[in-house]
């Protein structure tokens, strides 16, 4: 038997235990995990040490590492993440909807946990925590399969994990972290039907695609980021510089930040250079169409591929157009349904906007940065979906649950 099928059998064993526990038993168990983190931070920053170092040996951008690196602070974060979701209202048993029949039958639908989620991802080390914890809270097992980058970080945190929850009424085995880095494991754990009731990827293109284009497990899928920020010509000029930058530059590694940079002619030839002074503050390097490299010096003429890529790195592509109709066709032609802005003091514009941009996430006059299950409240996610099936944007607890109908009967037989 393979380790990925070996785990999943002992996840899916304990659904039954997880289908029965109270709130509280969840609750502590989710607290006694991040107490352990915080515990034992120097054993898991030590591991992530090792993936550092192969990453920098085998050239990793800095952008990737920064990603893949723990340190006592972002530790304390992610314990900070269990901790909300454990002050969250638990959705499970949630009674949705009452129905009385004429025949007496009184019937209920509730809340229930989807039974066993597998999640591959990739170098974010934070995501095993987040996951779990997720997961765990809405009363399903998870089978975990994080990145090579990123398996001394992944393996020290679930040993970690695991030991906590030896000490609670949440089965250890409900947690369990894929090992075997290559691909094959992927790809079997796709087709794990019976044993694996979804699978969530998160990750780049390229992984979200293979996993879409080949699972026969259900798939909930999560987007590229491939995210724009239009400033139309009214924006305040202050807030779209502060807006922008932050989308690009606070961290661009990471799905949300910013990686088209759409502006009203009428905005750019007033304020663009201005702004592009910021962007080579923050050492972002600027491609363009030909009026923005008009405009400004130092930018590279950008190609369609490069409007159509994901850069996790500082570069941003910037295009000037001629109305919010041309920025539109431009986020209807490159965006990935992620999260798009306007920046903007035109209502009608702003509404427009709104309305009209396919996405999950759609902002006026805020950075796309806010696109997370952590700034929404949710105390974490377990990704952004971008479909519209089952859940979209930013996925907390009560994504990760299906329904049940109970009914209640005093003999009732159908004539």
């Amino acid at each position: 038997m393979s380790e990925v099928v070996h785990k999943t059998t002992l996840a899916k064993a304990t659904t039954g235990v997880l289908a029965s526990l109270t709130t509280g038993q969840k609750n502590e168990a989710l607290l006694t995990m991040a107490a352990a983190l915080r515990a034992e931070a120097d054993y898991i920053i030590a591991a992530n040490a090792e993936d550092l170092e192969r990453g920098r040996a085998s050239g990793t951008p800095e952008s990737m590492l920064d990603r893949l690196a723990l340190d006592t602070s972002r530790i304390d974060s992610i314990a900070e993440g269990l901790q909300q979701i454990a002050a969250l209202p638990d959705p499970v048993g949630d009674n949705l909807e009452t129905i009385e029949r004429p025949n007496g039958l009184f019937i209920e639908k509730v809340r229930v946990p989807l039974g066993v989620i597998g999640i591959i991802y990739e170098a974010r080390p934070n995501v095993t925590v987040d996951a779990a914890g997720l997961c765990l809270k809405t009363g399903n097992a998870v089978v975990l399969r994080g990145g090579s980058s990123a398996l001394s970080s992944n393996r020290a945190i679930a040993e970690v994990l695991h030991r906590a929850l030896a000490g609670t009424a949440l089965p250890p085995d409900a947690l369990q972290l894929i090992e075997d880095p290559n691909r094959s494991s992927v790809d079997e754990m796709l087709k794990l039907n019976g044993l694996l009731d979804v699978i969530i990827p998160r990750g780049g293109s390229s992984l979200i695609q293979n996993v879409v284009l080949n699972a026969t497990v259900p798939v909930i899928e999560t987007g590229a980021g491939i995210c724009h920020t239009y400033l139309d010509a009214s924006a305040n000029p202050e807030m779209a510089e502060r807006i922008s930058v932050n989308a690009k530059a606070q961290r661009p590694s990471v799905c949300n930040s910013m990686e088209t940079l759409l502006v009203h002619r009428t905005y750019a030839d007033q304020h663009l250079l201005a702004l592009a002074e910021a962007f080579r503050e923050a050492r972002v390097e600027l491609r363009g169409c030909a009026d923005t490299v008009a405009l400004i010096p130092w930018a590279l003429p950008a190609s369609p591929e490069d409007f159509a890529t994901e850069y996790n790195d500082y570069i941003l592509n910037i295009r000037i157009v001629d109305t919010l109709e041309v920025a539109l066709g431009h986020i209807s032609e490159f965006g990935t349904k992620h999260s798009e802005c306007i920046v903007t003091e035109d209502a009608a514009q702003a509404a427009r906007f709104l309305q009209e941009v396919d996405a999950a996430a759609v902002y006026h006059n805020a950075s796309t940065r806010f696109t997370d299950g952590f700034e929404f409240g949710f105390g974490a996610e377990i990704g952004i979906s971008t479909q519209k099936l089952h859940a979209r944007g930013p996925m907390g607890l009560p994504a990760l649950t299906s329904t049940k109908y109970m009914i209640h009967g005093s003999g009732q037989i159908r004539g």
